[in-house]
């Protein structure tokens, strides 16, 4: 008898995981994806109105120096392609600058989640993840700062190492080039 009770526990807990994993869809479904939807239909309308190719000249100005090309680039490029169009925006850059963008822009998929989702929903269990802790936290009248002001200064220490890691990865990429006797 204790053996079937051993496996009736043990197939209840297998399709608890299941139950549970269905709750947090459900929840999903009611709460971040009506969200998502509409901001990617917000940022598509937003480029319509304002056009693609002022969009683009946006995007050839901010790659123009090393400051906006590791910042206000990767940050224009998730904002309005999303992740993984954002990489397109290395267009802009000079091939030489190319492996210092993408790195940039790639290393911005988490800390813009927490303001604007619709850019990596892909990641957006790493953010929700952190927003329910300090939920709880701040359920408890224990969090030392709001979830608005954490997503803020996430994306803000986000774009910061952004520059710091595109500027090394572009110094690398010199070096190795030169190293090899390649002209890029």
């Amino acid at each position: 008898m204790e053996t079937f009770e051993f496996l009736a526990r043990g197939a209840e807990a297998f399709i608890g995981v299941f139950n549970a994993g269905g709750k947090t869809f459900v929840g999903f479904v009611t709460g971040i994806l009506p969200t998502l939807i509409v901001l990617l239909t917000a940022v598509y309308t937003v480029i319509g109105l304002v056009g693609e190719q002022r969009v683009h000249r946006l995007a050839r100005f901010a790659a123009g120096n090393v400051l906006t090309r590791y910042t206000v680039l990767p940050l224009l490029a998730m904002f309005f392609l999303t992740n993984p169009m954002a990489y397109t925006f290395g267009m802009f850059v000079q091939e030489k600058h190319k492996p210092a963008f993408y790195d940039s822009a790639v290393s911005l998929c988490h800390p813009i989640t927490g303001l604007f989702p619709h850019a990596n929903p892909g990641e957006l269990f790493v953010w929700l993840g952190v927003a329910a802790a300090i939920t709880k936290l701040a359920e408890a009248g224990n969090a030392p700062f709001s979830l608005a002001k954490l997503a803020l200064a996430y994306l803000l220490v986000g774009l910061f190492v952004n520059l710091l890691k595109g500027i090394v990865t572009e110094w690398i990429t010199t070096l190795i080039a030169r190293r090899e006797g390649v002209d890029i």
